[in-house]
């Protein structure tokens, strides 16, 4: 496997891009979320056919890793000490203060009177989700008509939810506490008609505007840093 770097320059940007030799048949890019970009490529491909691809595809990857930016600058562990965190759809300071959906408490033992950091974030984010997850899948399964075999919630960076039709498993990514209740709304009736239709055809998105009428706004929403709007 050998790694070549390609710069592009895009909307005044310049993205370094690593290139990758792999025993894979088709170009695979990927943005990661520190805004790294990486190309799997066939062992054999051409140069110039790797830098075609990526320079056609340079409006796509500027707009992602702009869009990584803002998000680390949200929630940067590497940056000053947090006095303020997104927690559904406010920002919220350190110590006893109300949190939102229904009731609950993001005490000082959770987050301490000291700086916030990462883990104390992640783990608030899990716990927050954990609790108002049963009453949202309850209500968006009797909806829909349809019930997941089991609900998880994990830390993911490239997904909002995700599920296995096959086995009806859901799992559910704890950074959406960081926004409105509402989205976490919208990402369970997104994973719950997947069980009613696996892939992303016109029964899927009518399925899912019945039952979500809301949920192109909200697909947008989950697309910019949390926050207040």
């Amino acid at each position: 496997m050998s790694a070549d770097i390609v710069t592009l320059s895009v909307d005044g940007l310049e993205i370094p891009v690593t290139v990758v030799r792999k025993r894979v048949k088709n170009l695979n890019l990927r943005v990661r979320p520190n805004g790294t970009v990486t190309l799997s490529i066939p062992q054999h491909l051409p140069p110039d056919r790797a830098r075609d691809f990526l320079e056609r595809r340079g409006g796509w990857i500027a707009e992602q890793v702009r869009r990584n930016i803002e998000r680390g600058r949200e929630l940067d562990v590497d940056s000053e000490p947090l006095d303020r965190i997104p927690l559904w759809g406010e920002l919220v300071t350190r110590g006893p203060v109300q949190t939102g959906p229904g009731q609950g408490v993001l005490g000082q033992g959770v987050l301490g009177q000291g700086a916030i950091d990462q883990g104390a974030i992640d783990e608030l984010y899990r716990s927050e989700v954990l609790r108002a997850l049963p009453d949202v899948a309850e209500h968006m399964q009797e909806r829909i008509g349809v019930h997941a075999s089991r609900w998880s919630v994990r830390a993911m960076k490239t997904r909002w939810g995700s599920c296995t039709p096959k086995t009806g498993s859901i799992r559910i990514n704890a950074r959406l506490a960081a926004y409105p209740p509402a989205c976490l709304e919208f990402v369970v009736a997104h994973e719950l008609v997947h069980l009613l239709e696996p892939s992303h055809n016109a029964r899927f998105h009518a399925l899912l505007d019945e039952f979500c009428p809301d949920n192109r706004h909200l697909a947008k929403l989950l697309k910019s840093a949390p926050g207040p709007r």
